[in-house]
């Protein structure tokens, strides 16, 4: 007898914001998830250092999971003094956890880029992957990514709870266009995050005087394909 499922959202979260919010909301409702596991990491592997220090996202992550009932934070990857891979975080949890479904929450964009992962091929040995569409976007999936829903997406979401890992599901969320590096320039030019991250989370980052210009803030740089 297996127990329910539980989602797990990784990212960089600097900061955490409505686009990672709300898509994890409506997956944890939509396959009955018994929780959503937030997994900040260290060192991002694909992309420029965060620009809050891991405990200042910590914190943020922290309140954001505290406003939303079944939402908890798992804070191994912030131990890890080496970049994060996700194979590697999935391995750790499925023999923690071994007889839990693991969904792993993504967006279209990483799907689209994962032969680009560190070993992407064993991550549905581990774990379902449950992936949100993108507003506007039509995708295109290279060959790989094509194969690999050939063989392993799933329409039902109570397969997802029937096995241990191997299927992925595409979710029909609500679109939401935002960017942390979008969110980073609004609060940086002093404007009002209000609705577009978690009342505690933009406190908080009042208090602490995060993103302001004066913190000269790094121009996004283009990001490698793939989170892990």
């Amino acid at each position: 007898m297996l127990n329910p499922a539980i989602g797990l959202l990784g990212g960089t979260f600097d900061p955490i914001h409505i686009g990672h919010l709300r898509p994890a909301i409506e997956a944890q409702q939509a396959l009955s998830l018994a929780e959503i596991r937030l997994i900040p990491n260290h060192i991002p592997p694909h992309r420029a250092n965060p620009f809050c220090s891991s405990e200042q996202r910590l914190a943020m992550v922290r309140l954001a999971a505290a406003e939303n009932p079944g939402f908890v934070v798992d804070e191994r990857e912030l131990r890890r003094e080496r970049p994060s891979y996700t194979i590697e975080t999935l391995i750790e949890l499925r023999s923690e956890l071994p007889d839990t479904p693991l969904c792993f929450l993504m967006g279209m964009d990483s799907l689209l880029s994962l032969p680009s992962w560190h070993r992407w091929q064993a991550l549905l040995d581990h774990a379902h992957l449950v992936v949100s569409g993108r507003p506007g976007w039509q995708p295109d999936y290279p060959a790989p990514v094509a194969e690999l829903l050939a063989r392993h997406q799933t329409r039902d979401p109570g397969a997802l709870h029937q096995r241990l890992a191997g299927h992925i599901w595409l979710a029909d969320n609500l679109p939401i266009h935002l960017s942390a590096t979008a969110l980073r320039e609004l609060l940086a030019k002093g404007q009002d995050p209000r609705y577009l991250l978690p009342a505690s989370v933009a406190h908080y980052i009042d208090q602490q005087g995060l993103y302001r210009a004066s913190a000269k803030i790094p121009l996004a740089s283009p990001t490698q394909p793939g989170r892990k």
